[in-house]
């Protein structure tokens, strides 16, 4: 379950990041409420949070990892919601992103590394 735990979480900070930013991007970009912004940055406050939720001991490898996680959650929200289908070399380099993620996070390491 600690790697079920881990995904949800970084998928719900991926949420969080890319959904945040895009009601910012809405905000000032497409001329819509200001309050789009203002929930927008609100949003992008709890993804400040969630990735602090993880048991892994250390930030930059979190935060690396995560990295991994956001491309892949990046190219499924353009899908989605702006209509851009991954070809087939998005979802090549997203096999590669989730390799690394699962290196970084998973790997074996010396003690106390």
């Amino acid at each position: 379950m600690p790697v079920l735990r881990a995904a949800a979480l970084f998928v719900l900070a991926g949420l969080a990041e890319i959904g945040g930013g895009y009601l910012v991007w809405l905000w000032l970009r497409n001329g819509c409420s200001a309050w789009l912004g203002l929930a927008g940055g609100a949003v992008l406050v709890a993804y400040g949070v969630i990735p602090t939720l993880q048991r892994f001991p250390h930030f930059g490898r979190v935060y690396a990892a995560y990295g991994g996680v956001f491309v892949v959650l990046s190219l499924l929200w353009g899908w989605g919601v702006d209509g851009v289908r991954p070809d087939r070399w998005d979802a090549l380099g997203s096999v590669v992103c989730l390799a690394g993620v699962a290196l970084i996070l998973y790997g074996p390491r010396a003690a106390g590394g």
